[in-house]
């Protein structure tokens, strides 16, 4: 029988040691989770020895070119996420004492790289004085916290199951994650029809409906199918199920941005070029936060859509 988490956290484990793991996870690097977390590559390895001790786990793989989630490493960190969210759900409530000094944004994308974290990081830099609360659920999740209020904003590929004002934004590559020493690896383009004996690992978190229906779009015959096999984790964890070679798995430009070790990212094309999937932003009109409306101010400077 497993132990609940409570009962791992009970004297033993901080909160800043799961948030360690978390970004270590994420970033498949001690170092780059160090300085996104900016604290010291050290400070962050005594932290997982520190859980790794007191969970008798091995939680990562180490080589020379990183680390990635070990098998019961991931079941691990799936729980230590579940628990950091209800920690943010939490300080999602009490932010700040008005709401107007805070942008709640919900999304279903890597901060590591791509359109999000470029106008994250503009936002911040020409609007200091309002302070960034960030929640990455579900896309039928957020939808929820839109409606209820909890959320001033959502950036998501997609639509969402409310009605409420969007605008479009960029788009971005279809990849395919395989590990190095795949028979595919060394090419510089895969097509859609090289995935025809593969196994793909599908992420049941956002997009993926969007790449199971670019399977069946771009593969009209289920004979010419992978096979999809479909996992309740996150992208980053799901990289590392194709590290350990447990299949491929479709991940977008931005999931790009941190790397894997032992795994490469190759763009997928058909006859017509490369696969694109579209983001937007979803928000209420009735909302009137001033942290909203300069956001959406700099997306319509950016993209030049609205009006």
């Amino acid at each position: 029988m497993s132990v609940p988490i409570y009962k791992q956290l009970n004297g033993k484990i901080d909160i800043k040691h799961l948030r360690n793991a978390v970004a270590a996870a994420d970033y498949g690097s001690f170092r780059q989770a160090a300085e996104a977390l900016n604290i010291k590559q050290s400070t962050l390895s005594r932290s997982i020895l520190h859980l790794e001790h007191a969970t008798s786990i091995r939680l990562f793989e180490r080589s020379p070119g990183g680390v990635a989630v070990s098998r019961l490493g991931s079941a691990f960190i799936r729980m230590a996420r579940t628990v950091l969210e209800q920690i943010n759900e939490f300080d999602l409530s009490i932010a700040s004492p008005s709401r107007n000094e805070v942008l709640r944004i919900g999304f279903c994308t890597s901060l590591s790289a791509g359109g999000l974290r470029a106008n994250l990081l503009d936002f911040r830099g020409r609007f200091p004085e309002f302070q960034l609360a960030m929640l990455e659920r579900r896309r039928s999740r957020l939808s929820t916290k839109l409606q209820n209020g909890t959320l001033d904003v959502i950036v998501s590929t997609g639509k969402l199951p409310l009605e409420c004002k969007s605008i479009a934004l960029w788009s971005e590559r279809v990849l395919i994650a395989l590990p190095d020493d795949h028979r595919l690896s060394g090419r510089d383009v895969i097509y859609w029809t090289d995935l025809r004996s593969e196994t793909l690992l599908m992420s049941q978190y956002d997009p993926y409906w969007e790449f199971e229906d670019l399977v069946t779009s771009k593969l009209l015959s289920p004979d010419d199918r992978p096979k999809l096999e479909r996992h309740d984790v996150s992208r980053s964890i799901l990289k590392s199920l194709i590290s350990m070679k447990l299949g491929l798995g479709l991940m977008l430009e931005s999931d790009a941005g941190v790397r894997v070790p032992s795994i490469v990212f190759k763009e997928l094309r058909d006859g017509a070029g490369a696969s694109r999937v579209e983001f937007s932003a979803f928000w209420q009109d009735t909302n009137k936060n001033p942290a909203l409306a300069k956001f959406l101010h700099l997306l319509q400077e950016r993209y030049a859509f609205l009006g």
